[in-house]
């Protein structure tokens, strides 16, 4: 198992975040993915900002987060609006 560290993109302020939601190994966040992963962060974290996303994404693509592709990005971006409605309606 390896370690969050050792992925592109994840210091130890955001693996101690994934940490407090449940995911402690870079297998763990590949197999939840960036959104889910994400999504967690947000209901413990909210206001962590899309950035993060991006870096989820780029930890398990191995790809600076800043490089990934205009299209992901827009994808991610909408993904983490929508979530800032539907947690607020949660609330």
């Amino acid at each position: 198992m390896a370690s969050l560290t050792s992925m592109k993109n994840i210091g130890k302020n955001i693996a101690k975040k994934l940490s407090t939601v449940g995911i402690n190994t870079s297998e763990e966040l590949i197999e939840i993915g960036s959104k889910r992963a994400f999504k967690r962060m947000k209901e413990v974290y909210p206001k962590i900002c899309s950035v993060y996303i991006y870096t989820l994404e780029g930890a398990i693509t191995d790809t600076d987060y800043n490089k990934l592709p205009e299209n992901t990005k827009k994808e991610l971006k909408a993904y983490s609006d929508s979530l800032k409605f539907e947690l607020h309606q949660n609330i």
